[in-house]
């Protein structure tokens, strides 16, 4: 259960930084709130899952989701270049993160 709410958790990362991106510097009241709903769960889900999860594996774990969701939204929703160097960085997250729960 701990891992499924680690994974809930990093994908709430993607939301609360892109709807930071969105809220323009909280100048936009709705991503402004949804900013501040999935930084809410995002952190209590990291909270839940560290009582199980090593804080090492599970910090690491958290943020590569919340940094891979983020860039590929990125590349898709903000035109950001999909270039094949960033492509490979994010396959090397992947495997960092997946060797991590595979290692735990």
């Amino acid at each position: 259960m701990a891992w499924i709410v680690l994974i809930l958790s990093g994908v709430l990362e993607t939301v609360w930084a892109s709807a930071l991106h969105a809220s323009q510097g909280f100048s936009r009241l709705y991503p402004s709130l949804l900013f501040a709903v999935a930084l809410l769960f995002s952190m209590g889900g990291l909270a839940y899952a560290l009582r199980s999860i090593p804080m090492g594996t599970g910090y690491a774990v958290w943020v590569g989701i919340g940094a891979i969701g983020t860039a590929v939204y990125g590349m898709v929703a903000l035109d950001e270049p999909a270039t094949v160097a960033r492509i490979v960085c994010l396959v090397l997250i992947v495997a960092g993160v997946a060797g991590l729960k595979f290692l735990h």
